[in-house]
């Protein structure tokens, strides 16, 4: 049975999102301010952690940057009555996995609970595709098999999100993918609007990897289209 953690101090919200997550099966933990979430998160793992980015004791978005400082793999899904297009980029770019905007459908959030669990799972997740296990570009290696990465000999961290976009664009050299296309790929979504989360995600994949995010190496923007990833002159996959 899935574990999730509803941080939201709102209890009407607390309560329907917490009946419809017990269908999935689920056992669903809550707390009403960031220090409380953040306490549970250090005493047990969960497979998801819905955040809401107004609480009344801390910042929302501040709580996944710490979040994200000690836990790279935990699902992340902020909730957030923010409209404003930067308010939902610093949310992404602090390492939320997605973003829902408040009011929402609960048709539609369920479908996103649902798209984040198959993808991600304590530890247990399933890579994009099957072997090849390694795949190399000049310096960057990455083991999709451990879902790791390494850079120069350095591991990166990485959210499963970042990991499964960067293996999905690695493993097909050359080949462009436009936002929707990749909404699809990576999170499993069929809904528009919602095309930022890929350029949050982009973004902080180049911070990671790319040693001048101006001038990207791995990552690349085929203008008009969306992003692909760099086809090497010699590279190889074991």
């Amino acid at each position: 049975m899935k574990k999730i953690l509803i941080v939201e101090d709102d209890p009407l919200i607390v309560d329907l999102v917490r009946i419809h997550l017990r269908t999935l099966p689920a056992e669903v933990l809550t707390a009403t301010s960031g220090r409380a979430g953040l306490e549970q998160l250090t005493h047990q793992a969960v497979d998801l952690c819905i955040l809401d980015v107004m609480l009344p004791d801390m910042d929302g978005v501040e709580i996944c940057r710490q979040i994200r400082q000690h836990d790279t793999f935990t699902p992340i899904l902020m909730l957030t009555a923010r409209i404003q297009e930067a308010d939902k980029v610093a949310g992404l770019e602090a390492g939320a996995d997605d973003y829902l905007t408040k009011p929402f459908g609960i048709q539609e959030f369920m479908a996103r609970v649902r798209a984040m669990l198959r993808r991600s799972s304590l530890g247990n997740a399933v890579p994009l595709t099957s072997p090849p296990s390694i795949i190399t570009h000049n310096a960057l290696w990455i083991h999709t098999a451990d879902r790791i990465v390494t850079l120069n000999g350095s591991r990166v961290e990485l959210t499963p999100k970042e990991f499964d976009l960067l293996v999905l664009l690695a493993e097909n050299p050359g080949k462009s993918y436009s936002r929707k296309e990749l909404l699809h790929l990576v999170w499993d979504y069929h809904f528009s609007g919602y095309e930022h989360t890929v350029t949050a995600h982009i973004n902080r994949l180049r911070n990671k990897i790319e040693s001048d995010f101006a001038r990207p190496v791995y990552i690349l923007t085929t203008w008009g289209i969306g992003y692909r990833f760099a086809e090497p002159l010699k590279s190889e996959s074991i």
